[in-house]
């Protein structure tokens, strides 16, 4: 057995890859449209680690997809969590829980998906001003 892939449904895809490529940083390996079932499937992984894919499924008839938190989360070890978060803050995206502890953090993809960002190895230092910032929303 294993490991192909985690399908998260989105409602608008060029705000999703705007997410989870420019944003999070994550690379699209393929994609497959079906005129006939009416939706596009957009494979993505984390740069030199295309064993663990996020498949995003956007249906062309428009439906609203509620419950995103009955889906848990996504989850990617980084290199540097503090400079990942100050990356994402500064393009626009909520840090919804940040990382006090130097370890880990969560934001949200434009659908409501919990993302977990892990500081790969040891915890960083506690760091300003992600020690003493508050956690926002829910994750």
């Amino acid at each position: 057995m294993k490991y192909l892939h985690t399908m998260v449904r989105v409602t608008d895809l060029d705000e999703s890859l705007d997410f989870y490529c420019n944003k999070l940083g994550l690379v699209e390996l393929r994609r497959h449209e079906s005129s006939g079932g009416r939706f596009t499937l957009v494979y993505l992984a984390a740069p030199g680690d295309e064993d663990a894919q996020v498949e995003l499924t956007w249906n062309w008839d428009p439906e609203e997809y509620t419950g995103g938190r009955n889906f848990g989360h996504l989850a990617y070890a980084v290199d540097d969590i503090y400079a990942l978060c100050q990356q994402l803050q500064d393009a626009g995206v909520v840090i919804n829980r940040p990382p006090r502890d130097g370890h880990m953090a969560f934001v949200l993809s434009p659908d409501g998906i919990s993302i977990e960002l892990l500081q790969k190895g040891d915890s960083l230092p506690a760091q300003e001003p992600w020690a003493s910032m508050e956690s926002v929303g829910s994750w």
